[in-house]
């Protein structure tokens, strides 16, 4: 079993469901972004998806977008992210896996890339702009590596598409809750349970939910369907306020509200 697979079998036979912070490698730096990954596991978090900054994101929203562009500016490498998570992923109670664009993966190589992220402790890898369809190489390296390739449905996969997706996913299924780009929303479609219910009867992959989450009442609402919650734009927001505000205050902040999110999925 992988690391994901072993986590959501834990999870699963203690009657719980993971909380996935998304926090983007290098913003406003990289120490606070290892600061961060510690707290948000030492808060409670299942585990933690970190973005690799890139200039095109396919699917981001601005808050997203704009924490790529804070820390490209700061000329971020991707070797320097793997040092940061090589030093921190041992002190960590819970995976760590990447959501990155394809295109630094092939620029990298893909045996390259996933071993670099096997040797920083990363568990698993999602790629939003690589096409189901095209994914088998990357997927055979995975498999080969033992390190998990986790893929998204939207709402408007086609479920046939989408059955074929689930064959090539490993670790657990990305389900993107709303047509669109990431961000905070008031409220979540509620056709998004009869969705995953359908999805959860397909495939026994655990399935995670993305997109839009940020509200007590979001994860109340998702929880019974889901096997985790992916919360992204809603902490990136608040980590912002890290380059002009005191750091703990802003670490303090942000722990508390990821517990709130806990409290309401318990």
């Amino acid at each position: 079993m992988s690391t994901l697979d072993t986590l959501f079998h834990d999870l699963r036979l203690a009657n719980r469901k993971a909380l996935m912070p998304f926090v983007t490698a290098g913003d406003p730096d990289l120490q606070f972004t290892a600061d961060l990954l510690r707290c948000l596991i030492a808060r409670g978090s299942s585990l933690c998806e970190l973005g690799i900054p890139y200039s095109d994101p396919i699917a981001d929203g601005p808050v997203i977008q704009g924490s790529y562009t804070r820390a490209l500016q700061h000329e971020i490498k991707l070797a320097e992210i793997f040092d940061m998570l090589g030093c921190v992923t041992p002190e960590l109670k819970a995976p760590v896996v990447s959501m990155v664009s394809y295109s630094i993966i092939y620029r990298q190589g893909l045996d390259a890339y996933v071993t670099a992220a096997r040797k920083a402790g990363v568990a698993g890898t999602i790629v939003p702009d690589l096409p189901a369809e095209e994914s088998a190489a990357l997927a055979e390296v995975c498999r080969r590596q033992d390190f998990s390739l986790i893929q998204l449905i939207t709402p408007t996969t086609p479920r046939d598409r989408a059955l074929r997706i689930a064959e090539r996913t490993s670790g657990f299924i990305y389900y993107v809750s709303v047509t669109g780009i990431t961000g905070e929303r008031t409220e979540l479609p509620p056709e998004i349970l009869d969705n995953v219910a359908w999805l959860r009867s397909q495939t026994p992959l655990p399935i995670c939910i993305g997109f839009g989450i940020s509200r007590p009442e979001h994860v109340r609402m998702l929880a019974p369907v889901a096997d985790g919650l992916i919360v992204g734009s809603a902490i990136v927001r608040r980590v912002a306020d890290a380059s002009t505000r005191p750091r703990e205050t802003v670490l303090q902040e942000i722990g508390d509200y990821v517990a709130e999110l806990l409290a309401a999925l318990q």
